[in-house]
């Protein structure tokens, strides 16, 4: 923590703190969380390491960006970067009742996608999406975080306590306690999209017992007639009971109303990601070049010789 000077906690919850930070070498400011790992097993802390290396890796526009992390004391620290606008659940809340038009929720909802797609691709599950846990960038631009935190709390008493503190997420298959896979992220992602349009969560009970009982039927208030039929069927979607009846991240991405908004979220870095991503997925050559095109066009539109079609191929990859 020597390179650090605080600046103020910004949070606590069942992983441990989350502090503000100028560091001493660039003069920027990050946030340390800080997770105890002095109870954890020899296995369980390499596992811990593991994962923070999964995160370190874990570079795109959409994601919180890593830099750096260390042991001391009985803790791991892991450094990120800053969002200076705050997180969704703040930002809800500051509407004091006021909806968001669908235009700003499907903007915020593409980038989060994109973001899940990301983590998705790369055969990850991120186990927290919650509103708690995306983040707005100084320009708006929204970043999923803490994914790689959930992972190392995998097996702990720590996990166990992150889902009674955030149990509104929690999918049907997990009351029912079968395995995490990835459509349950997709019903996690069904339930901050719910938050967006309503400025509420979709599944409430004034005790445990009667909140699972409601996640498990699938039953909550239907969204305002104000929000388009495309949106509200794909609420519906997200919250299929059945994990298998729930759409990949890749084909919600897929739905026109969805697709015509994602090219002014991709950027240049964009390219560089799937060339790089390529290698291990083995793709053939047409494939990659036909994505890098449309990556070069949206870059830089005066010069692009692609169709929409080509949109199509990127999100197939």
């Amino acid at each position: 923590m020597d390179k650090y000077e605080k600046v103020k906690k910004i949070g606590e919850g069942s992983f441990g703190k989350a502090v503000l930070v100028k560091s001493k070498e660039d003069g920027h400011q990050y946030v340390i969380k800080e997770i105890g790992i002095s109870g954890m097993s020899s296995k369980e802390r390499q596992e811990s390491r593991k994962e923070v290396a999964v995160l370190a890796n874990m570079s795109h526009p959409n994601i919180v960006q890593y830099k750096e992390s260390f042991e001391e004391g009985g803790c791991l620290y892991i450094v990120m970067d800053y969002c200076e606008g705050g997180d969704l659940f703040k930002k809800i809340n500051s509407q004091k009742g006021v909806l968001f038009s669908e235009e700003q929720i499907l903007d915020w909802f593409v980038q989060i996608c994109l973001a899940l797609k990301h983590v998705h691709d790369r055969k990850i599950l991120h186990r927290d999406i919650k509103s708690q846990n995306i983040f707005l960038t100084k320009d708006g631009t929204v970043q999923l975080g803490d994914f790689g935190i959930a992972r190392v709390l995998n097996s702990t008493v720590e996990l166990a306590r992150t889902c009674i503190g955030t149990p509104y997420y929690l999918s049907p298959e997990i009351c029912e306690n079968k395995p995490y896979n990835n459509k349950s992220d997709i019903w996690a992602l069904g339930c901050v999209l719910y938050e967006m349009c309503t400025l509420k969560h979709a599944f409430e009970a004034g005790n445990m017992k009667n909140l699972v009982l409601k996640i498990i039927r699938g039953s909550y208030p239907p969204v305002s007639v104000h929000y388009s039929q495309e949106l509200r069927s794909l609420l519906a979607q997200l919250f299929k009971r059945n994990p298998r009846e729930r759409p990949s991240v890749s084909s919600v991405l897929d739905k026109p109303f969805l697709t015509c908004r994602i090219e002014k979220f991709l950027t240049p870095q964009v390219e560089h990601m799937m060339r790089c991503f390529s290698y291990s997925l083995n793709l053939c050559k047409p494939e990659l070049d036909n994505a890098i095109l449309y990556t070069q066009c949206l870059a830089d539109p005066a010069t692009c010789k692609a169709s929409n079609s080509d949109l199509g191929t990127l999100f197939h990859l």
